[in-house]
């Protein structure tokens, strides 16, 4: 058990803020103005020195810097290549910096647990002495052993012992999060798994137990892999009002990290006032989701390829329209731990035709492609009575789709001597991509052409149809109206639709923007 801090207390806030973010740097200069730049905002920040050729030039600067901003908290970090920093010194060196740095103002100094161990306690203990110390241990490879490895830390005197493992899987976060509401009690830990699957450690640590956690100044300057920015944690998933009460919701699939559903989610639960937060949970294997669905435990999912089909077989019930459309893209785990299936899919293609069209009974549809996001279609809207057809690449899975929600199928030779009222794009052709098409000019004989694809907002097809003059649906509504519904599963209110809507236009073009050519 590590005896009582030497630090004198007033120098620390009796709650620490729960986001440091981590400020580097070119150079010293560059370094302290980001630091100015942030710290209105941001009273919390780690100078990661070993990132700098030449940290000392950075120890005058951090000195100027604390005495203008004296209730500013911050972290100085030096850690040598060894336990996975970027300072190449001698571990003389690294203690030398971190004593000036402390020296210069800074409250907290970050020591590896491998320069710990291999200095003389005396060594250790004098940084302790003026600042306080994070004891550090870094694992790149897994999440394992959490509890021998703060045993073996705890030989050290220390104020907050920081383990931060590598999330390969979803339960690994299961794994960190018990840890931490076991032992937090007992000690000051800061608790974190990096990687793309480890997002859920990051928003939830605090909630189990963890000081704080750690953001980057932005996507470019992360110093952990995984690391989510400040701004995300903050306005995104509202890290500062998550709590025991705070429900979790997902989506999940394979891949996720491009979803917009945690922007459109967490700005639906804002609006709302409700008390959730939304995440992307990157599932390898069904299994791990299961798990993670389980053990955080999860309120709801979100599920997109490729468990769409496969997780049917593992929920404890689903609605009759899920059974019929053989997918589920909604599950909801009740307080019993019983998880609950749903579609909605089809209320993302209907509730806008119904914004359109007078009436949907017998209203004559072509729905392109016969995979998951077909068959929600088809079977929606022959539930509203309207005249299905089915057009796709293979005529094998069409016609068993056609006899199942008894619809029809027709020749893409067809097509020029029929008129439809509304086409449905349900196939992936023209995502991520403005020059495909599933269908030509000529072959567009509609009122209203539907493209469920949102993302480019404008594809090919649709501006194919505008010139044909039909009217275009662009896939953000069906995109919105599937969320919207979503959201009314899980909490039983109204969706805010216009909010939603918003949040996803401004989300896309925002990432147009950054894939935007630079011109020169």
């Amino acid at each position: 058990m590590s005896s009582a801090p030497t630090y004198t207390p007033r120098l620390l806030p009796l709650r620490m803020p729960r986001v440091c973010v981590a400020v580097t740097g070119a150079d010293a200069s560059e370094m302290m103005e980001k630091a100015e730049a942030l710290v209105r905002d941001n009273p919390f920040l780690e100078f990661r020195l070993d990132y700098l050729a030449k940290p000392g030039l950075a120890i005058p600067k951090i000195k100027a810097f604390m005495e203008s901003h004296p209730d500013t908290v911050v972290i100085a970090t030096c850690r040598r290549t060894v336990a996975g920093g970027r300072f190449r010194g001698s571990m003389a060196s690294e203690l030398d910096i971190l004593a000036k740095a402390s020296g210069a103002g800074c409250q907290l100094l970050d020591v590896a647990l491998q320069t710990a161990i291999k200095s003389k306690p005396a060594q250790v203990q004098k940084l302790r002495a003026r600042s306080a110390l994070i004891l550090s241990f870094h694992d790149f490879r897994g999440t394992k052993k959490l509890d021998e490895k703060l045993q073996k830390m705890l030989a050290v005197q220390a104020d907050f012992h920081k383990i931060v493992s590598t999330a390969t899987t979803l339960s690994d976060n299961v794994t960190m999060i018990r840890f931490l509401a076991k032992e937090s009690d007992k000690h000051s830990l800061i608790g974190i798994c990096m990687g793309e699957q480890g997002i859920i450690s990051r928003v939830l640590g605090v909630r189990a137990g963890s000081v704080f956690t750690f953001a980057a100044l932005s996507p470019d300057e992360k110093t952990a892999p995984g690391q989510v920015t400040a701004q995300e944690l903050r306005n995104l998933y509202r890290i500062e009002q998550v709590d025991a009460a705070t429900r979790v919701y997902g989506v999940a699939g394979d891949p996720v990290v491009h979803s917009l559903s945690p922007a459109i989610m967490n700005a639906a639960f804002r609006r709302e006032n409700v008390n959730a937060v939304y995440l992307t949970l990157h599932a390898k294997t069904l299994k791990d989701l299961l798990t993670c669905i389980r053990g955080i435990p999860l309120h709801g999912i979100s599920v997109t390829m490729p468990y769409k089909e496969a997780i049917l077989k593992h929920l404890d019930n689903t609605d009759s329209h899920t059974t019929k459309i053989g997918a589920c893209n909604t599950v909801v785990r009740a307080q019993d731990g019983k998880l609950y299936g749903f579609n909605t899919d089809a209320a993302g293609v209907v509730r806008p035709l119904e914004r359109r069209l007078p009436t949907l009974e017998g209203a004559k549809i072509l729905v392109l492609g016969a995979g998951g996001a077909a068959r929600a279609a088809v079977f929606g809207l022959k539930e509203r009575g309207c005249e299905v057809y089915i057009l796709n690449r293979t005529t094998g899975p069409a016609k068993k789709l056609a006899r199942q929600a008894r619809a029809r199928t027709v020749k893409r030779a067809d097509l020029k001597k029929l008129s439809f009222d509304v086409i449905v794009n349900a196939t992936p052709v023209g995502m991520g991509n403005t020059r495909e098409t599933p269908l030509q000019e000529h072959e567009i004989n509609a009122r209203y052409v539907f493209d469920m694809i949102y993302d480019p907002a404008e594809t090919r097809l649709l501006k194919l149809a505008r010139e044909r003059g039909a009217q275009v649906i662009p896939g953000i509504e069906m995109f919105v109206q599937q969320a919207a519904r979503q959201f009314e599963i899980w909490t039983g209110k109204p969706a805010p639709g216009d909010e939603m809507l918003r949040t996803v236009l401004l989300a896309l073009q925002e990432r147009a923007a950054k894939s935007a050519p630079v011109k020169k």
